[in-house]
């Protein structure tokens, strides 16, 4: 039961993901409401980044992300950034179409789905990081997960909101 919650969270992030980039030009993309703000490219792709980060970490394996994206996004930046404490200058080099956005975004949902596809039910208990205090389960961090992804995803369609 749990693995089908933690899937359809997951599947409901897909979703507005897609309705956000989809039907979009990469320069409604690029749109930011001040020179300070986030464009829905920016967020979306630091979503997947961390979605990628953390499920990489938890699965043991290499990131999407270092399968060729890094190369494709050409991001002026470290192969490791996820975009967390950027600056504006560097929101604004994270420039993509939504066929490069959402390729991106896809390919690390699928690796996200084969993960959780192998949880069992003991598993979401075990201590994934210990230095926090409470220690981090797997549990919460795949809620941590959900939640900056629905956090970013609601902030993409805000942004989207705006350009209409």
């Amino acid at each position: 039961m749990t693995n089908e919650l933690v899937m359809d969270a997951f599947e409901r992030i897909k979703q507005i993901v897609h309705d956000c980039v989809e039907g979009l030009t990469a320069d409604d993309l690029m749109f930011r409401p001040d020179k300070s703000a986030n464009s829905i490219t920016w967020l979306i792709w630091h979503l997947t980044r961390i979605q990628d980060d953390h499920i990489a970490d938890l699965a043991g394996r290499e990131q999407v992300w270092a399968q060729g994206w890094y190369n494709r996004f050409n991001v002026p930046f470290n192969k490791q950034a996820t975009g967390y404490g950027q600056n504006p200058k560097e929101v604004a080099s994270v420039q993509a179409g939504p066929e490069l956005l959402l390729g991106y975004y896809d390919e690390v949902h699928a690796a996200t789905v084969e993960y959780i596809s192998k949880i069992t039910e003991p598993d979401y208990r075990k201590i994934v990081d210990k230095r926090w205090n409470p220690p981090v389960t797997l549990g919460a961090r795949l809620v941590s997960i959900i939640s900056d992804d629905l956090q970013h995803a609601g902030q993409a369609s805000y942004v989207r909101g705006l350009l209409s």
